[in-house]
């Protein structure tokens, strides 16, 4: 069949560019639809898709548009991957925050900029969802955009679209564990389940071999005898004997290994992310004598790069130059795996992967419609999460508070709710009183007035 494939979000070039690398890779003949509100930066990606797609003389036609309405009739693929506000607002999610003493490496998921994040993304999101039942009902619906567990479970409680949740994470993690391993990728087998950037690698195997053991050895080696839980905040950067940071595994994760030793099982996505789950952890934002966001993956340099990175494909897109094949050798970024899941339910080949969906028994002792990160197979009928066994409970219980955190913001950004705004906070943990809490909140709701219209109506509720 030819694909229709429509990206809504197109405005992010890098992520742009890669999937686009990755159709031409499999010699797609399709169309591709380019959508985004912001007619500056689809101007960028088109002229970017425009000039991959002669360089490639691709049987690909574009469409591109701001009305995303005018290119989804009879879609066959949407990906989503928008940023409502864009950087500039991704960073008050987390300077704003920093006035209350509350540090944060991301702030894209959970946390007060995770949550401030959600009120931002989950009405605009469920509108597309809505527009895609209306006009493309038969297409499979993939969305890469954050906080990726309260956008998907928004869609799916108020639309019933069924939208799979998909990220790079737990695929990058598998490769660093079979390196930090020394065993080969293709002989690596896993088990990854929990809540996007914070999924539990629970089981790791190769060759018939228990990995595990040698996992939770490697790490104790890496971490050092005197490691102990008060120099997560304090103390020396370095985790004990902990190699430095160029290395595999990132060789920066010591609060992932730290929780590889007291769980049995370890967590992906590495430090920044998985620190954000546990923000009592850390207070003030001391992370192993540095502090997160600030000179410990640093939030200012995120956004820095990414300005840069926009700064460069607008050039591209816009030069008379021809790109050059090392353009295409250099195309990495979070589109990976999407063009082949679609590939893969398209011949039924029954690959699997790592997806977010929800909870329909897979994982026994987590709540029911709940989304979860965790293996999915991809055949002729769709993504189908792969059944688990029971989470060991402490595990189990790492993923249940977040979950009701989820429904709460979910509940807020639906709602319009200053009220389930500032629970959600309460329940995320990092703030230190329900004063700031509140404060904090309207410091929130107020900086980002222009993207939340349904908190203009009621700000009590």
């Amino acid at each position: 069949m030819r694909e229709k494939l429509v990206l809504i979000g197109a405005g992010s070039a890098m992520f742009t560019r890669g999937l686009v690398a990755d159709v031409l890779r499999q010699g797609w003949e399709c169309d591709l639809g380019l959508v985004d509100n912001d007619a500056d930066a689809l101007a960028v990606a088109e002229g970017l898709c425009k000039k991959m797609i002669e360089a490639k003389k691709a049987p690909v036609r574009l469409l591109a548009s701001t009305d995303r309405r005018q290119v989804l009739r009879d879609a066959t693929v949407v990906v989503t991957t928008i940023g409502v506000g864009g950087r500039r607002a991704w960073e008050q999610d987390v300077f704003i925050p920093r006035k209350y003493g509350i540090f944060q490496p991301v702030g894209d998921s959970v946390m007060p900029g995770g949550t401030s994040r959600a009120l931002r993304m989950i009405p605009p999101m469920v509108a597309v969802a809505q527009d895609v039942l209306d006009l493309a009902p038969g297409a499979l619906f993939f969305n890469y955009g954050n906080p990726m567990t309260a956008v998907c479970r928004a869609i799916r409680k108020e639309t019933g679209a069924k939208v799979t949740g998909l990220c790079h994470g737990v695929f990058h993690v598998a490769r660093q564990i079979a390196d930090w391993l020394g065993v080969a990728p293709t002989a690596f087998r896993y088990t990854a389940v929990g809540l996007n950037h914070l999924t539990w690698f629970v089981e790791m195997r190769a060759n018939g071999e228990d990995l595990m053991p040698r996992m939770q050895a490697r790490g104790a080696q890496v971490l050092g005898e005197d490691f102990s839980a008060d120099r997560l905040a304090m103390g020396s950067a370095e985790a004990g004997t902990a190699a430095p940071e160029d290395s595999v595994l990132d060789r920066a994760q010591p609060f992932c290994l730290y929780l590889l030793r007291i769980f049995g099982a370890y967590p992906a996505v590495g430090d920044r992310h998985v620190s954000e789950f546990f923000p009592h952890l850390f207070p003030e934002g001391k992370h192993f004598g540095k502090t997160l966001g600030v000179d410990r993956f640093s939030l200012e340099q995120v956004t820095a790069n990414g300005d840069r990175i926009y700064g460069d494909m607008k050039e591209k897109a816009f030069s008379k130059e021809a790109l050059c094949e090392q353009f295409f050798e250099q195309m990495s970024g979070e589109h990976e795996q999407v063009i082949e899941i679609v590939e893969s339910i398209r011949r039924d080949l029954g690959y699997v992967y790592s997806a977010n969906l929800p909870n329909q028994g897979q994982v026994p002792n987590l709540p029911p419609e709940a989304v979860l990160e965790s293996p999915a197979v991809a055949t002729g009928s769709g993504m189908k999460a792969i059944a688990q066994r029971p989470l060991a409970s402490g595990i189990a219980g790492t993923l249940a508070t977040r979950l009701a955190w989820v429904e709460t913001v979910v509940e807020a950004a639906l709602e319009g709710s200053r009220q389930k705004f500032i629970q959600a906070l309460i329940l995320d943990g990092a703030v230190t009183s329900i004063d700031t809490a509140e404060e904090l909140a309207d410091d929130l709701l107020a900086a980002h007035a222009e993207h939340l219209p349904l908190f203009r109506q009621d700000s009590c509720r």
